[in-house]
């Protein structure tokens, strides 16, 4: 889905919190990362037939056996099984599912004790499954549209254009008052007043970090803007430990120095999905053909460019994937088979190819598979050189003589 798609989905709804009262519209598990991990569990379990009749409780997702297999050791919680950790995961897989019933990507109706739900708006939930940029995008235009049909902007521009801690104190207390006057959220002084402050946060550090603003930290305005692993979940995030990093000092030397605990089954799990992706996307689009032309064979392979082993934190961008054949994939791209091994040749024919690919897919598919800047990013950790993120936007000639350049 495009950014205007999004915007006409969300024009079309009317989420006044005056009228519909509904104090979950956001809460506390509705971070990017876990809204796109629940939105991918949910249509692994529904088959992604697009069939919209398949309900669904919150307990199908959590107990499905993709699920168990994935956000336990994702999210380094107790099994999903297990009856000590059936309140923890109701709100991981709950919450989210409330905020896509709201939101009206999902349908939601009472039967018993128990709400059952199936999908209205499968490409909007299959976007933002595909990875957390794309439910932070889809985050943070469902947020403002909600705070707009409330009648709430002008409060939150106060702030953002004040930025001290009065003006922080005003909003946050505006909007304790509101949540509290026109939700099912307790009274001032109750037990209510803890649940504003965690779906407050939730919503003012997306704004802010969309604004580059400072926002809410450990319940008061944050020292300085909010930053990408501020919104997550999991925090591993390696854009924000390089941010510090000097450019004299190379990316394996910096970690070496500066440890970054990784959660590993996290990223096996995002390069995984983004793999799964990719070859929907390649099949859907492109007839299931190579990347790289001169082999009719279908493309069944998906090929970290610069492998998932040595740069983790760039296994899972869609930038970092080309899909190839067998034959180019085991015997151009790992010479022999040998997948330890990487022709560099290749590699950078690789990245030549992809540069033509992301400029085609931005400029003309009615589905944006990538973005510009992931892919300097992408080359400034695989080729640990910060002036591919001095590139400007769209210069494409540019980048790819920068990539001939790196292997001279």
């Amino acid at each position: 889905m495009t950014e205007q798609e999004i915007a006409n989905f969300l024009s079309n709804h009317n989420y006044d919190i005056r009228i519909h009262r509904n104090a979950r519209w956001i809460d506390q598990k509705c971070t990017p990362d876990v809204l796109a991990i629940v939105a991918d569990c949910i249509l692994n379990y529904v088959g992604q037939t697009e069939d919209n009749a398949i309900e669904f409780s919150t307990q199908n997702i959590w107990l499905s056996e993709y699920t168990i297999q994935n956000v336990h050791d994702i999210f380094r919680k107790v099994a999903v099984d297990n009856n000590a950790a059936i309140r923890e995961y109701d709100k991981f897989f709950g919450q989210p599912l409330k905020l896509f019933s709201y939101a009206g990507i999902l349908s939601e109706q009472k039967v018993g004790k128990e709400n059952r739900y199936s999908i209205v708006h499968f490409p909007l939930l299959e976007f933002i499954a595909a990875r957390e940029r794309n439910a932070l995008l889809f985050l943070t235009k469902y947020i403002t549209k909600v705070i707009d049909d409330s009648g709430l902007t002008n409060d939150f521009r106060e702030f953002f254009t004040q930025q001290t801690k009065q003006a922080y104190d005003t909003i946050k207390n505006t909007f304790f008052r509101f949540t509290v006057a026109n939700t099912s959220i307790g009274n001032k002084g109750s037990p209510g007043q803890t649940e504003c402050g965690r779906i407050f946060t939730k919503i003012i550090n997306v704004l802010a970090f969309h604004l580059n603003k400072r926002g809410s930290e450990k319940g008061r305005l944050s020292a300085h803007p909010i930053t990408y692993d501020m919104l997550m979940y999991n925090r591993d995030n390696f854009r924000d430990v390089y941010a510090e990093k000097p450019k004299n000092i190379s990316r394996k030397e910096y970690l070496e120095n500066h440890p970054l605990a990784i959660n590993e089954a996290y990223y096996k799990y995002l390069s995984t999905r983004a793999k799964r992706r990719l070859r929907i996307y390649n099949d859907q689009y492109r007839y299931g053909a190579s990347e790289i032309a001169g082999d009719p064979e279908h493309a069944t392979h998906i090929h970290h460019i610069f492998p998932a082993s040595d740069f983790p934190e760039i296994s899972f961008y869609m930038e970092n994937l080309i899909a190839l054949t067998p034959n180019q994939h085991l015997n151009n791209a790992h010479p022999d088979g040998r997948t330890a091994t990487i022709n560099l040749d290749y590699q950078r024919v690789c990245l030549l190819t992809k540069a033509d690919v992301i400029e085609d897919n931005i400029a003309h598919s009615e589905e944006i598979l990538y973005c510009f800047h992931d892919f300097l990013y992408v080359l400034s950790i695989g080729f640990d050189e910060d002036s591919f993120l001095e590139v400007e936007d769209g210069d494409y000639l540019g980048i790819k003589t920068k990539i001939e350049l790196a292997y001279e």
